[in-house]
């Protein structure tokens, strides 16, 4: 509830504030988010940063109309697990504002208008109004909500200057509290151990941090690998799974409790062939749209004989390849069984991981597993939007819901790498963007 309180506070807006003109759009192929065939020949009317009408032939007497023919709207990508500050070149970077402002602007060229970076933000980020600012829409870029920091064994988890490592449940209890005042959208959770590389979180701990963060009203996510451990956190009362399942398929049975505990699931399958196919050169590889989304050096790095011949001789790439595999029959599985699914990357958290462009790569992904393109857009607009706690006021193109729009090129519903035609990005009814490679 804190959450909706903050969002509706930083949304709503004041007249002649910072309010674009009067704007319509016209004869536009509509896909609205919510799943439903798109709608041809759709006017879209946007007054002080929110969708006042949709419809065909609207009139609006002093509006600045624009003739959309031949383009498609969607709703903005939000994209529900992503990290920020964390990679510049080739390793990684201070975490600082001018870092995280460049990252939140690259999102926003690729039009992805909000996300959610899971468990491994700083206190700069909270003590100087920054991330309430970029929620409000006061920063350029994407909206950033923060899990604040998150949580792992004592001697597991990434390495994370800010990341809480309680020993017993009493210390996750007082930790809990002492994160609770700065309203993170989630809480995050590291519960698995890593390949066997580190210790998993004790069974009390996660379980004493579900249930505090409940009392707060606060949802909780965790990283997870493991088919026993999924079954475990949703017995407990997990919310979010913020990775796939990847060691087995999942059954019918938890099937059946994800969906009765009303379970969002972010695959977060980009982050699984990121794991391996650099071992080889994928098809991608070479179009300017992935390119433009890496930090300098990278694209040599992951292009060089030494690196793919690393990736192809590690002890873990067979491992990595089972899992990718895994990953894409389980989100299936699980989209089958009417969970919703919702897009997440965890881009930004590795330099090889990249910012935008993974979020356009995961939705392709969706689609080889078996998804439709409207339902891989669904998960990267409703469905995420939900994930965000957001959902009232995002994550659709509805009447009174703020006007973050991708205008693209061609038809996703089509060809979901249509979603990468980005014609215009708005964010809140404003132009802030042509696309990354309009730069």
């Amino acid at each position: 509830m804190k959450n909706v309180l903050l969002f509706l506070l930083l949304f709503t807006p004041v007249p002649g504030f910072n309010s674009p003109d009067a704007l319509l759009l016209k004869n536009l192929t509509l896909i609205d988010g919510n799943g439903g065939a798109p709608v041809a020949h759709a006017d879209i009317l946007i007054r002080d940063g929110i969708i006042a009408g949709i419809g065909a032939h609207l009139e609006a007497p002093g509006a600045r109309a624009v003739n959309c023919t031949g383009k498609t709207v969607m709703p903005g990508i939000i994209s529900s697990h992503v990290h920020v500050g964390m990679i510049g070149g080739t390793t990684k970077n201070p975490y600082t504002r001018k870092n995280i402002l460049a990252q939140l602007k690259k999102y926003m060229d690729y039009g992805v208008t909000s996300i959610l970076v899971m468990g491994s933000d700083q206190p700069m980020l909270f003590q100087s109004g920054f991330r309430d600012s970029s929620v409000s829409g006061l920063l350029p870029g994407a909206r950033l909500y923060s899990a604040g920091y998150g949580f792992a064994a004592p001697t597991g988890g990434p390495a994370m200057p800010f990341i809480y490592h309680p020993a017993t449940a009493e210390q996750a209890a007082m930790e809990v509290d002492s994160l609770a005042p700065i309203q993170p959208t989630v809480i995050k959770m590291w519960v698995d151990d890593f390949g066997g590389s580190t210790p998993k979180m004790d069974s009390s701990v996660y379980k004493t941090i579900i249930a505090l963060a409940h009392q707060h009203d606060i949802r909780v996510a965790s990283h997870l690998y493991y088919l026993s451990d999924a079954q475990s956190l949703v017995n407990n009362g997990l919310d979010i799974m913020a990775h796939s399942v990847r060691d087995k398929e999942i059954d019918a049975s938890t099937l059946q409790q994800m969906k009765r505990r009303s379970i969002i699931y972010i695959p977060t399958l980009s982050l699984d062939e990121y794991a391996y196919i650099y071992a080889r050169k994928p098809e991608w590889i070479n179009d300017p749209f992935f390119k433009a989304s890496l930090e300098p050096g990278v694209y040599e790095m992951i292009t060089s004989d030494q690196y793919q011949d690393n990736i192809k001789h590690s002890p873990s790439y067979q491992r990595n390849v089972h899992a990718f595999e895994t990953a894409m029959k389980n989100v299936k599985k699980v989209a089958d069984a009417g969970i919703p699914v919702a897009l997440g990357t965890d881009s930004g958290a590795q330099p090889v991981r990249a910012q935008g462009f993974s979020e356009h790569l995961e939705m392709e992904l969706m689609v080889q597993a078996g998804l439709t393109p409207l339902q891989a857009i669904t998960a990267a607009t409703r469905n995420a939007a939900t994930a965000l706690n957001i959902s009232q006021h995002t994550g659709t193109i509805e009447k009174g819901k703020v006007a973050d729009l991708l205008l693209l090129d061609a038809d996703p519903s089509k060809d979901i790498r249509n979603t990468r035609k980005i014609a215009v990005v708005y964010k809140a009814g404003q132009e802030v963007s042509k696309g990354i490679l309009s730069r």
